[in-house]
């Protein structure tokens, strides 16, 4: 455990300063310097619970650990704020913010995920704990920031709202997530839906929708499924899947290039995947004339909450679109995890706004938007850039 900075906070009003802890990686949750690490996850929930009114996406603890764990492709950081002198416990976290900095892309970008808990809020812990983050990025020669802001709900588009220059997505601009970004200089890139589809599907809808796919795919495309380990046959087709993920769907202006994937990098994640104690179900559709993946759709699991389920990444090679072969492996997906998982009642997914064809998908199985996330970005190389978006 390192004590980052200690920083007093800059704003009027302000009643401290924030002393900022990179937490340690600890052997196990046992172990006394996992206490910024448990604070953590206590501080994402008490986020969650305030914003949506309930804790099913907050990390637990396993998850936390294994996510920091796992420095194959990525150098991960989790820093966490305290107030001055406080005793290095759980209780003592009033925020956090996870850092993550790819080791062989994306090479000058930092993605971050910043979190403050409801009631320590409008004291300076958001912007002492950014501060450092963006330090921590900067030693690391990044010169590009990505941070995300999450939002219940949506403006109509009659109202007062801020766009992102895709024109996809909408703010409410008097958010303080909208004006915490401005203030520390982000732009506004991307918009993202939060959507959440009840289960279970009605089985009619399911069979509709998947025979109607079928029928458009035709006989060149059958489709495999796995769970938890990938077969050593399949791993070349997966990493290129992922690759092809990278770049394949859209990033607005986000300061992001192709990932590169390998054995080595699908192995650990699902190893670490197995050690947050969770599992996941990957359903592809193989081109048969090729004996290639053409497509693929994975989702996981907690085990330790049955009635939750994320929807994790979905691809259709562009080669191979305009066949429904998303729709194909989606309706599989949802047909096997009521064998898989039939305590499930919640599936929770991500889509970038102007991913049309793919929030088409969803809405036709009955997912429901629940929120927003708005991806924020500051260049630091070119400040010109990095101007407060116009709303």
């Amino acid at each position: 455990m390192s004590t980052v900075s200690r920083t007093e906070a800059p704003e009027a009003g302000h009643r401290t300063g924030w002393q900022i802890h990179q937490a340690a990686v600890p052997a196990s949750l046992d172990d006394p310097q996992a206490w910024a690490l448990l604070g953590s996850v206590a501080s994402g929930q008490a986020v969650d619970l305030a914003l949506y009114g309930y804790d099913d996406l907050a990390p637990a603890p396993a998850e936390t650990h294994a996510y920091l764990s796992n420095q194959v492709s990525s150098i991960r950081a989790l820093l966490v704020a305290t107030a001055p002198d406080a005793p290095p416990q759980p209780d003592a976290v009033v925020g956090s913010v996870r850092l993550v900095l790819q080791r062989e892309s994306n090479t000058r970008t930092a993605f971050m995920e910043l979190r403050v808990r409801p009631d320590a809020r409008h004291q300076g812990v958001g912007s002492a704990l950014l501060a450092a983050a963006e330090k921590l990025a900067a030693e690391h020669g990044r010169t590009t920031f990505i941070v995300h802001s999450e939002h219940m709900g949506e403006p109509a588009r009659d109202e007062p709202h801020l766009a992102p220059p895709t024109g996809s997505g909408r703010l409410r601009p008097d958010d303080a997530a909208v004006a915490f970004a401005h203030a520390h200089g982000y732009r506004l890139e991307q918009a993202e839906r939060y959507s959440v589809l009840e289960l279970p599907v009605d089985p009619a809808l399911v069979t509709r929708l998947h025979d109607d796919a079928a029928a458009r795919a035709g006989a060149d495309y059958r489709l495999v499924a796995w769970t938890d380990r990938t077969p050593d046959a399949w791993v070349d087709d997966v990493t290129h899947l992922y690759t092809r993920m990278s770049t394949d769907i859209p990033s607005a202006g986000l300061d992001v290039e192709e990932e590169v994937w390998d054995a080595e990098r699908l192995r650990a994640m699902e190893t670490q995947i197995e050690a947050s104690e969770s599992g996941y179900l990957l359903v592809a559709a193989e081109h048969v004339p090729t004996g290639r993946l053409a497509a693929f759709t994975m989702v996981q699991y907690p085990l330790a909450k049955p009635e939750v389920v994320f929807q994790e990444d979905t691809l259709v090679l562009a080669e191979h679109r305009r066949r429904r072969l998303g729709m194909l492996v989606k309706t599989d997906a949802l047909r096997r995890l009521v064998e898989l998982r039939p305590g499930a009642r919640r599936i929770h997914t991500w889509n970038a706004e102007e991913n049309e064809h793919m929030l088409a998908i969803n809405v036709a199985l009955g997912f429901r938007p629940t929120g927003v996330i708005g991806m924020w970005q500051k260049r630091t190389g070119n400040p010109a850039d990095d101007g407060a978006p116009e709303g």
